[in-house]
């Protein structure tokens, strides 16, 4: 095992020093910068999978069984694989990091051309005059880095004013005062 020190020296991180410990031994081969450079790119990987989550809406899968489940999954793959596809595309032509195309403001532009695209389906010409137009606003939607910035941790989503089901349905019974506000009678 190796344990590598890394000093933090962005500002707005809470730590400003931790340690890693890797299998990776040789000290030549992999710097002490380059692990810590990829510890600090798995970063990236948490916000793609917020992408996934809470913009495309996988947070609560809708499917009730195992074998729909696993084909609900495939599907926001195939979709979020095709979406950073655009945003690769755009990058290039931006001539910028394809980390920094804002992945909601693709969302929003391709949810604002399908209906074009759509209309221009057997015009080749059209279509790609379109998908080229769409890419073009794709580029725009560059995010600009806040460094230092603080993103405070909280819960997001509300809880529900009802009961937790701790017995099966037919059993259960709604409590009536649960989550209704009423006036008290006087």
């Amino acid at each position: 095992m190796r344990q590598i020190k890394v000093t933090v020296k962005n500002e707005g991180f809470r730590v400003k020093s931790f340690h890693i410990i890797t299998t990776l031994l040789d000290a030549q081969k992999y710097t002490a910068n380059e692990i810590a450079d990829l510890y600090y790119q798995r970063w990236d990987v948490e916000l793609f999978f917020r992408d996934i989550k809470t913009t495309m809406g996988m947070d609560i899968l809708r499917c009730k069984t195992p074998a729909m489940v696993h084909k609900e999954i495939l599907m926001h793959f195939i979709a979020y694989n095709c979406i950073r596809s655009l945003m690769l595309k755009a990058a290039i032509q931006a001539k910028v990091k394809p980390r920094l195309i804002s992945f909601k403001a693709t969302i929003q532009a391709l949810r604002h051309w399908q209906t074009i695209i759509n209309l221009c389906e057997n015009k080749q010409h059209q279509t790609r005059r379109i998908k080229q137009t769409l890419i073009d606003a794709i580029a725009q939607s560059v995010l600009y880095q806040q460094l230092g910035r603080s993103e405070p941790r909280c819960v997001k989503r509300r809880p529900k004013p009802y009961q937790l089901m701790t017995q099966p349905r037919e059993i259960m019974k709604e409590l009536p005062h649960r989550g209704k506000k009423r006036a008290k009678k006087g």
